[in-house]
């Protein structure tokens, strides 16, 4: 019988808090991205297990609760005029942007890798800087 429990137990599960800080403004929405998958990052665009939420810009913060423990990384954008995508100009973002662990930019995204940090059953808080270039 209590091999029978046991085996029915549920995995264990995590919470991750993002705040995201140094907002342009308030207008408009943040686009939160969190994926398990480094293929599929930042974009989380062919990622059926990325987790995806808009908030208005005026709440820099959300929860994700339910997380099975593992690698994870989040991109943030500040979709100031609510347009659904990062507007760009000669492929220069126009719109904030932010990815967890705040990595250094470069030419282009960071990688998985520099964005990635580890989530166990302990809950945690990644805080994010919006970066804006133009």
């Amino acid at each position: 019988m209590l091999a029978a429990a046991a085996t029915t137990a549920t995995a264990p599960t995590t919470t991750l808090d993002v705040k995201v800080d140094r907002l342009r403004s308030t207008k408009g929405v943040l686009r939160i991205c969190l994926t398990a998958d480094p293929e599929n990052f930042p974009g989380c665009v062919d990622d059926a297990h990325a987790v995806t939420r808009s908030v208005p810009a005026a709440s820099p913060e959300v929860r994700f609760e339910g997380l099975t423990p593992g690698s994870y990384a989040v991109a943030v954008i500040h979709d100031a005029n609510n347009n659904a995508k990062l507007d760009t100009l000669l492929g220069i973002p126009r719109e904030g942007f932010g990815f967890s662990r705040n990595p250094a930019i470069n030419f282009g995204p960071p990688r998985f890798k520099a964005a990635a940090f580890d989530l166990d059953e302990t809950a945690q808080t990644q805080s994010i800087r919006m970066r804006y270039l133009l």
